[in-house]
């Protein structure tokens, strides 16, 4: 059944604009998957979806060429190599990161769409990130864990 939702989920992604995992998941059900946000989310991640811009400027999902997982792999080093510790107040995140790397950081994490981020303030060795809910927030500190550290 995950196989043919992820196969689903590329084929939705290449042949329509996809901007929210609202949108996906409800394209999703329209094809007969019953399935939560947080597996959208997932599937996401597991797939390593991007986000592009089309020519208006908005952002959308995308199935990431080799050149994508470069950029996304890139991203993610300069995050394990600066960020040294999570923690969520309600729906911020703050990040402690090596001195100086904060705006770098802030950056990757904004490149690297994480669910639910309204957008991030970066000082010299401190990011604030805000989210849409305290339940989104706990989302992306736990995706954010697991991408930095494997857990």
């Amino acid at each position: 059944m995950k196989n043919k939702r992820h196969e689903a989920i590329i084929d939705i992604v290449q042949n329509n604009e996809i901007f929210t995992q609202e949108e996906l998941q409800s394209e999703l059900r329209k094809r007969g998957f019953e399935i939560t946000q947080a597996t959208v989310s997932r599937d996401i991640r597991k797939l390593r979806l991007m986000k592009r811009q089309t020519a208006d400027g908005k952002n959308i999902y995308a199935v990431p060429t080799p050149q994508g997982n470069l950029e996304q792999d890139r991203l993610l080093r300069v995050l394990r190599d600066s960020v040294r510790s999570l923690d969520n107040a309600q729906n911020i995140l703050v990040i402690k990161t090596d001195a100086g790397m904060a705006m770098a950081a802030a950056a990757a994490i904004d490149s690297l769409s994480v669910a639910g981020i309204v957008g991030c303030i970066a000082g010299d060795d401190t990011i604030m990130a805000v989210l849409k809910t305290n339940e989104a927030a706990e989302e992306a500190m736990k995706r954010l864990h697991a991408d930095l550290w494997g857990g």
